[in-house]
């Protein structure tokens, strides 16, 4: 992570730059860093903000997607954040989309890349072979389209959160929650602009998940990328952020 991290009355964030907010939200196996790109170039444009996701400090009786997009809510009225451009990947999409239905008049615009809500694969609900690294090694790969993208720092810093049992519980138990809450019935109600950016080679959230997210959001564009995975602002943060670019070129100057 090349930016610095403020800690503010319980919340860690990141913030960059100055005018429109784009509120980017990590996923459950991700990073802050997973947004480097996003924020170079925005920063000079907007105010970008990634806030730190209590994936492992939550009661784990209340461990679950509500609760984090309560956290977001709170984070927001903390930071006096209105009329957001809301992001996230994978997890980070399923809670933009939870928080966007439970406080509409919050969000201008949402992004959604690989975001769960409808379906994933991701690790199945479990880690069988969690103490193997290079089964692990395996799962991170196949986030991506290109191997090479799964860097020895990703996969031992995954190896490392899944062989921490406290934290494992919680991964779990969030992977799980996310697959209950499934929100094909809801969507309907979000009519605000949404910009779908996926990777046309996902194996976690396939194109058919894009394609029906497409279906069911009623003022949604589907926008793909070639050779690339689960998290296109990782793999191809050009391209994502060519279609980021149009996307907000769009909605801001109506």
């Amino acid at each position: 992570m090349e930016f610095a991290i403020k800690e503010e009355k319980g919340f860690k964030y990141i913030e960059e730059g100055e005018g429109e907010v784009l509120l980017l939200l990590h996923g459950l196996m991700g990073a802050l860093s997973n947004w480097d790109q996003v924020v170079h170039e925005f920063k000079p444009r907007y105010k970008v903000i990634i806030p730190v996701l209590p994936l492992y400090d939550l009661p784990l009786l209340t461990t679950g997607v509500k609760s984090l997009a309560k956290f977001v809510n709170k984070f927001m009225k903390f930071k006096k954040l209105d009329q957001v451009i809301l992001l996230g990947n994978s997890l980070g999409g399923h809670i933009a989309l939870i928080h966007t239905l439970n406080h509409h008049e919050t969000v201008k615009a949402l992004v959604l890349a690989g975001s769960s809500g409808l379906y994933e694969n991701s690790f199945g609900g479990s880690f069988p072979k969690r103490e193997s690294y290079d089964f692990i090694k395996e799962r991170v790969e196949f986030t991506f389209y290109d191997p090479a993208t799964a860097t020895k720092e990703l996969v031992d810093d995954v190896f490392a959160t899944v062989n921490d049992r406290f934290r494992v519980i919680r991964i779990l138990a969030m992977a799980k929650s996310a697959i209950r809450h499934n929100m094909a019935q809801e969507l309907h109600k979000i009519t605000i602009p949404v910009s779908l950016i996926w990777g046309r080679n996902d194996q976690v959230t396939p194109p058919e998940v894009a394609v029906e997210f497409h279906e069911l959001l009623p003022n949604s564009e589907l926008n793909w990328v070639d050779k690339c995975g689960h998290a296109p602002m990782m793999e191809q943060p050009e391209e994502f952020n060519v279609h980021l670019n149009k996307f907000l070129d769009r909605i801001l100057l109506k």
